[in-house]
């Protein structure tokens, strides 16, 4: 039995790129007459945050004290997704473009499996990442860890500075990372990359040796403490100077991986604000993975969830 740390003093600070989950449920019973495709007959819709807002959310399902900074445009999905976050009791600093779509990411389900996504979004404008910058920096102070949630899609464009405006503030700073571009996260505490994203950036491998080879050397490049890959069926490694520690992958029905990897993030940094090291920060991490994948779509993972597998 571990003992989980209290959250409840925990002050997170997440950063990114939000969107908006929107999912429509219902049911397949004939192929369409005019296309090979199924026709799916709506019943039921639902709205979740997603990206940087699904980091937020895990976190404060968490226990911890969550506020949120990101871009968004002035429509319709940006309301509702500063709505949700608000029914979330996330403090939210969601700044506004007119010239931008809020990215929404639309799933339509049937038979409880993913038929088709479809994605609406475009590129945010430089005047609201520059006062985003600002608000970032105000916001340090008042926070234990900092979380920046790359999904490539314009939010986090100053994010070398923020790394060093974080750094010297000394809190720390853990990436989700995105592209190949791994230069732009140097002095970070932590990245979590996934193994095909660790992979695209390092180069394939041929044993466990060479991979501690490749994480080893690409920690020390970036200036990185340390080096979390989330490795799907085969579980997690965190490489750092200490050496390699693994956890095995938590074995239960995989149901949807959608957003696994903002649940591992968030989970990570609510728990090394809380106390604990990086390898049981990790531990927990890899058990609150196996909860979500449980679950369809963006989800949270709760403490009392945690609590009851730990």
């Amino acid at each position: 039995m571990n003992r989980l740390p209290d959250t409840s003093a925990t002050r997170v600070l997440v950063v990114g790129d939000v969107m908006l989950d929107r999912y429509w449920f219902g049911e397949v019973s004939r192929i369409s007459p005019e296309a090979p495709v199924p026709v799916v007959k709506v019943e039921r819709t639902e709205e979740r945050p997603g990206g940087a807002a699904n980091v937020a959310r895990n976190c404060a399902a968490l226990g911890a004290r969550v506020t949120l900074l990101s871009v968004v445009g002035a429509d319709e999905a940006g309301r509702n997704l500063a709505q949700l976050m608000g029914d979330s009791g996330i403090e939210c600093s969601l700044h506004e473009d007119a010239k931008l779509s809020t990215t929404v990411k639309l799933r339509v389900i049937g038979r409880q499996q993913q038929l088709l996504r479809i994605d609406f979004e475009n590129a945010p404008d430089h005047e609201v990442l520059q006062a985003k910058l600002a608000d970032f920096e105000s916001r340090l102070a008042a926070c234990d860890v900092v979380i920046l949630s790359d999904y490539g899609k314009g939010g986090l464009t100053h994010i070398t500075e923020m790394i060093t405006l974080a750094r010297a503030a000394g809190k720390r700073v853990l990436v989700d990372p995105k592209g190949e571009d791994y230069v732009r996260y140097t002095g970070a505490t932590l990245l979590t990359p996934n193994r095909s994203e660790f992979r695209q950036v390092a180069g394939r491998w041929k044993d466990e040796a060479e991979l501690e080879r490749k994480a080893a050397r690409l920690c020390e490049e970036l200036q990185l403490e340390a080096l979390l890959v989330t490795r799907s069926e085969e579980g997690m490694t965190l490489f750092s100077s200490a050496g390699a520690v693994h956890e095995p992958a938590v074995a239960r029905e995989v149901y949807d991986v959608s957003g696994a990897g903002d649940t591992v993030i968030a989970t990570l940094a609510v728990m090394l604000g809380s106390g604990l090291s990086m390898s049981q920060a990790m531990r927990q991490a890899n058990l609150a993975a196996g909860i979500v994948v449980g679950k369809l779509g963006t989800a949270t993972c709760s403490l009392k969830e945690l609590k009851q597998v730990n």
